[in-house]
C-alpha cells in the first residue's frame, strides 16, 4: 500500500540504505542475463552524498523510516531535468513507489520551470523502458539526440554499458 510510503528529500543518513536498495534492485537483471549489472558495485558513496548535499535525491521510506526506493536527478539544461537513477527495493515492487518518485521529480522540474524529464534506460527490461512508457515517457529517436544526450551516452559507454541495448526517453512536464 503506497499510502504508508513517504517520498521526501534524501539525507546523508539515507546513503547506506540507498546503496542497499540499489544492490537489491539490480538483482532483477540476473533473470534476463545481465549479470554484469547485478554484480556491479553500487554508486560510489561520495557521489551519493554529493547528490544528497546538492538536493538532487529523493527517497521513499516506509512507516518505520526504512528506505525502500530512491531517485537521483540533475538539471540537464535550461529545459530538461535528467532522471539519473531510479531504484525500488524488490520487496516493495508493484506498489507504485517508482511512479511516485517520478511524480516527485516531475513536480520538481515543474517548480523549476522545466519542460521535460529525460532518462536513459534499457530498452527491453520490463521494468525499464516498457515501465517508463506506461508512465508517459516516450522514446527519443537516436537520430535526434543533441550534444548533451550524446555526451551522456558516451559516458555510459565509458562505464561499460552497452548503449545498443538502451534508449533515451522523455516526458513532458505538466504545466
Amino acid at each position: 500500500m503506497t499510502a504508508s510510503i513517504l517520498i521526501r528529500p534524501a539525507t546523508r543518513e539515507d546513503a547506506a540504505a540507498m546503496a542497499a536498495v540499489e544492490v537489491a534492485a539490480a538483482q532483477r537483471f540476473r533473470a534476463i542475463g545481465m549479470t554484469h549489472i547485478a554484480e556491479a558495485e553500487p554508486t560510489d558513496t561520495a557521489a551519493v552524498l554529493a547528490r544528497i548535499d546538492g538536493g538532487r535525491a529523493y527517497v521513499a521510506v516506509d512507516m518505520q523510516g526504512a528506505c525502500v526506493g530512491f531517485a537521483f536527478y540533475r538539471l540537464l539544461d535550461a529545459q530538461r531535468l535528467y532522471l539519473e537513477e531510479l531504484d525500488v527495493a524488490p520487496s516493495h515492487a508493484g506498489q507504485r513507489i517508482g511512479a511516485r518518485l517520478i511524480e516527485q521529480v516531475s513536480a520538481r522540474a515543474a517548480q523549476e520551470g522545466l519542460a521535460e524529464v529525460v532518462l536513459s534506460t534499457f530498452r527491453d527490461a520490463p521494468w525499464n523502458a516498457p515501465y517508463y512508457a506506461r508512465l508517459g515517457f516516450s522514446i527519443v529517436d537516436d537520430a535526434t539526440l543533441d550534444d548533451t544526450l550524446r555526451a551522456i551516452r558516451a559516458h555510459h559507454v565509458a562505464l561499460g554499458l552497452d548503449e545498443t541495448q538502451r534508449v533515451f526517453m522523455r516526458m513532458r512536464v505538466p504545466v
